[in-house]
Parts: C-alpha cells; structure tokens; sequence
C-alpha cells in the first residue's frame, strides 16, 4: 500500500469549477440529535485552495450587517451539491479585501464569456445593406 493513497480524499464528482468572485448556493447536511437535514449557504467564494487531499473553499455572506464566513471541504461527505449563482469578474486569486469593504461596496460585475467566431452573429454591415431583389425568369435568358 503506498503512503500517498492512505490520505487521499476522493473529490465528489459533478462538482461544477469554481473560482474566486463566484456567487453560489452551498447546501450542506447538518446533523441534530438524531436528524440530518440539509443546510443552504449562499455566499461569494473569496478564496479556493486545491491540493492532493481535495482542497477547500470559503465562502463569505453578510447576514444582518455581521460578515460570516464559512470554510468547506471539497471531499467532505456532507457536502451536497454546489450551485453557481453568478460568475464574477476579479484579478486576484484571494478576496480578503472584501472583508472591509459595505454590502454595496463589495459587489461585483458579473464576468461574460467571450463569444468564439464561429458561433458569432453576422457582421453589422451585413444587416445593414439590403438583399438585392431577383429577377423573374421570365426576363433571364
């Protein structure tokens, strides 16, 4: 038995990609007593960390003007399913600057993906220019 295979996690599959300026939905089983329900914590993902054990990420929501962070582990078993509410468009890798910053002032703009030029609509000056009308055959010889 090698020693890199004892503490390995395996990583839940299905999981979508994510990454620092993510808007997401976390749900989560929470055991009470003798219950286990699911939890939701939505929130922005300021920092994801990968390494051979499955990594984390954390997630920070504002809850009644009191910051609350939360730190989950990729290979947990408790961890259900992860949504991605929207994509955000960031340059760092981690977000702490977030921590100081309003409500309103840590929003962020929602990232786009770029459009490949094949699936690209046709040019501008295409629409633009009428399509010339056609000669009835009557007048072709």
């Amino acid at each position: 038995m090698d020693i890199n295979t004892i503490g390995k996690n395996k990583v839940k599959p299905g999981l979508p990609k994510l990454s620092p300026g993510d808007n997401v939905r976390v749900s989560f089983k929470v055991k009470e007593a003798s219950r286990e329900r699911l939890q939701t914590f939505p929130g922005l993902i300021i920092k994801v960390t990968r390494h051979n054990s499955g990594g984390n990420f954390t997630v920070r929501r504002v809850t009644s003007g009191i910051g609350v962070e939360h730190t989950f582990p990729l290979a947990s078993p408790l961890l259900e399913k992860i949504e991605v509410v929207r994509h955000g468009k960031v340059r760092r890798s981690k977000l702490y600057y977030i921590r100081r910053l309003s409500t309103k002032e840590a929003r962020l703009k929602e990232r786009r993906e770029r459009i490949s030029e094949a699936t690209s609509p046709a040019p501008v000056e295409d629409m633009l220019t009428a399509p010339e009308p056609e000669a009835p055959a009557s007048e072709v010889e």
